[in-house]
Formats: C-alpha cells, structure tokens, sequence
C-alpha cells in the first residue's frame, strides 16, 4: 500500500501534503525534524490520509491535493471534524 497524507502544523497552522509507503515511519521522520521541507513546522499533526494500491495512483493523488482544487478538497472533506474541534472545550 501507499499513502497520501496531510500533516497540520501546529507552529503556522500550515498543510503539508505528501505520500509515502511507510505512513507511521514518515510521520515520525516529520515529527523528528528529518525532513527538510517540515523541519521548522514540528510538531505536525496527521489530519488526513488515503490509501492506493500503487506508487503511481498516489502520486497522482498527491499532486492533485496540492492544486487549489485539491486543498479545497480536503478543506471541504474535514469542515465537520474541524467545526467540532473549533468549538470544543476539553
């Protein structure tokens, strides 16, 4: 399997997008500052992923979630679960 993942910042509040075959393993590799285009983001939050069968649909996919479309997307895709974060007390 592979993945499609977005990572929250919780520094900017900014979205990274990327894909991987080893979702844990590159979530901690963000998380440590190993990888340069989050390094200075840490700490990121997994907020959303996607499973394909091959590297080829992923990347596609990956590429897609960066456009304007693809971030509208996911900005859509997550405006329940981040309306019930907003308002939340605990």
């Amino acid at each position: 399997m592979h993945y499609v993942y977005v990572l929250k910042s919780r520094v900017d509040g900014q979205n990274y997008v990327g894909y991987t075959s080893d979702l844990k393993r590159r979530i901690n590799e963000h998380n440590q500052g190993m990888v340069a285009s989050t390094e200075r983001r840490c700490p990121l939050d997994l907020i959303y992923y996607e499973a394909c069968r091959n590297m080829h649909d992923a990347t596609k996919r990956e590429k897609y979630l960066k456009t304007s479309y693809g971030r509208r997307y996911i900005r859509n895709r997550l405006a329940h679960d981040l309306d019930e974060n907003e308002y939340s007390t605990g």
